[in-house]
């Protein structure tokens, strides 16, 4: 088989849920990616919203049944012996389009070949083959390890929970029901002090609203560190909801920075400034405060970007007043106050 040798790994990944304009919802996934030669393999398919097999939030039989299938240790789920490797985020349906690729052995090698889109039980590669990527031909042990700790391990734990602390009762309450409703735990609460440390195990961020002050803040600090726990700080930038969830999800990205596709975002003299480690789609939406405290969001740039760092100038009327922009592609989320 003519296939080159590469490095198999694993690493944590997610996609980004959203409070989308108009009132609709994009669902929160954490899961596990593949990562050829330190690269994250998703991120070799153009710009796709998609997430693996091996998602944590699916029963842990069907987890260790998706990790035994890429092993080799059951029969392919479709003709050719194809494999999913990505799948739609919302309902990981076959009609909804998925990544495959044929997975065999080659002695004690493992090799990932014929990658493809397909929407039914049979692929087409050439009209929809991936063409310039793969064959990956990965060592044994190596490609055993790696899936092999997932079994022993089981599905990586999705800690997906935030505390909320604030004076305002109705955004909070607002802002827990968007988040539940992207598939993230919400909790509301003034103060955090005298809390078991099992129960603040559970959160993986906490978020502060803008009436809280330095020193209540600093006592939720000290309570998580006499906990031993390590979690992330979110300060509200301002009492609107879509740009609270995206400050959270940024927050609850924990993937290094060469892993990512969305690196870099400043907003500033009405222009943002946009980085991206690999061509993508890149959503901007900016988010203000007019002088009465009405919140107002504008759409202000959606389109692909190739790799590196784009200047896009921005509708002034869009970002008038107390301005914030949210960037966003499928598996990240930049927040950035506009600054004059």
């Amino acid at each position: 088989m003519s296939a080159e040798y590469a490095a198999f790994g694993l690493a944590p990944a997610m996609r980004a849920g959203a409070v989308l304009t108009g009132g609709d919802y994009q669902a929160h996934r954490d899961f596990v990616d593949f990562l050829v030669d330190g690269r994250p393999l998703l991120h070799r398919l153009s710009d796709l919203d998609a997430v693996s097999p091996l998602a944590s939030d699916i029963p842990p039989a069907i987890f260790a049944a998706q990790v035994r299938g890429l092993l080799l240790e059951t029969g392919a789920p479709l003709p050719g012996g194809r494999y999913v490797l990505y799948g739609c985020p919302e309902c990981a349906d076959l009609g909804c389009g998925a990544v495959t690729a044929v997975i065999e052995r080659d002695g004690d090698d493992y090799i990932w070949r014929d990658f493809a889109w397909q929407t039914d039980d049979t692929a087409d590669l050439e009209l929809n083959g991936y063409h310039g990527i793969g064959p990956f031909r990965f060592h044994g042990p190596q490609y055993r390890a790696a899936l092999g700790a997932l079994l022993d391990g089981g599905a990586p734990a999705s800690r997906c929970r935030v505390l909320l602390i604030g004076a305002r009762v109705a955004v909070l309450a607002k802002l827990a029901a968007a988040l539940r409703t992207i598939g993230i735990g919400a909790d509301i609460t003034h103060d955090a002090t005298g809390v078991p440390a099992e129960e603040l195990r559970q959160y993986s961020a906490v978020a502060f609203g803008r009436a809280v002050t330095a020193d209540e803040r600093a006592a939720v600090r000290r309570s998580f560190e006499d906990a031993g726990l390590d979690v992330a700080h979110v300060d509200g930038l301002a009492p609107i909801v879509p740009l609270l969830v995206a400050q959270i999800e940024q927050a609850l990205d924990r993937a290094p920075v060469q892993q990512r596709r969305l690196t870099g975002l400043a907003a500033t003299d009405g222009a943002a400034y946009v980085e991206v480690a690999s061509a993508c789609r890149v959503r901007l939406t900016a988010h203000r405060l007019d002088r009465l405290y009405r919140t107002h969001t504008s759409e202000v740039f959606d389109g692909i970007l190739e790799p590196g760092r784009h200047r896009i100038a921005l509708d002034p009327k869009a970002v008038k007043g107390e301005a914030f922009l949210v960037a966003r592609t499928s598996g990240s989320v930049l927040v950035e106050p506009m600054t004059r």
